[in-house]
């Protein structure tokens, strides 16, 4: 009887050692994964940048553009690799994107340059990163839901706590994300 019980008391502590392990293994999965979905969102915004620089030295052929347009961007592509929070991410997000809008607003004022086969590629482009960034940016935020949400629930929020792990920070766009930068030739 004695031996039943202490295979009994011995398989439930397997069983929680086990459950521990995998709950433990599910949270640095998904640590992981948003830490690699976060580098994917920097690159694609390193991306828009290369697209930028590319936009100014158009702009610059047809019109007198402002030096400090591409003095920012370049400190922008320099800096993105350096941002190791979402804050500092949607920071260089949200000055990419104005600097973008200043761009395109400065092709609306010269037609000709409009219907270059150069902008038309550009403009394909520049709609297939923003499409980039923003899948990027619900993929990572979903992982950043589930992986908080386990922290929330019992018991593997008890383990997750056990364990150090503490919340992650969602990538906000803010409003403008809502709108893409407008690309029209």
């Amino acid at each position: 009887m004695e031996k039943v019980v202490l295979l009994i008391v011995l398989g439930i502590f397997v069983l929680i050692v086990l459950y521990t392990i995998s709950v433990y293994n599910r949270f640095q999965t998904l640590k992981n994964g948003a830490e690699a979905t976060l580098n994917q969102v920097k690159v694609a915004l390193k991306k828009r940048l290369d697209l930028i620089s590319q936009l100014v030295e158009s702009v610059k052929s047809y019109a007198n553009f402002e030096k400090e347009t591409l003095t920012k961007v370049t400190e922008l592509r320099t800096s993105i690799f350096k941002t190791s929070s979402p804050k500092e991410i949607e920071k260089a997000e949200a000055e990419s994107r104005a600097i973008l809008g200043n761009i395109l607003a400065t092709f609306e004022n010269y037609p000709e340059l409009k219907t270059s086969d150069l902008a038309k590629d550009l403009n394909r482009n520049i709609q297939e990163v923003e499409d980039e960034i923003a899948r990027l940016r619900y993929t990572y935020n979903n992982i950043v839901q589930e992986f908080n949400t386990a922290l929330d629930l019992f018991p593997s929020g008890i383990i997750g706590k056990l364990f150090g792990f503490t919340k992650l920070e969602y990538l906000q766009f803010g409003e403008e994300v809502e709108k893409r930068p407008e690309v029209k030739w």
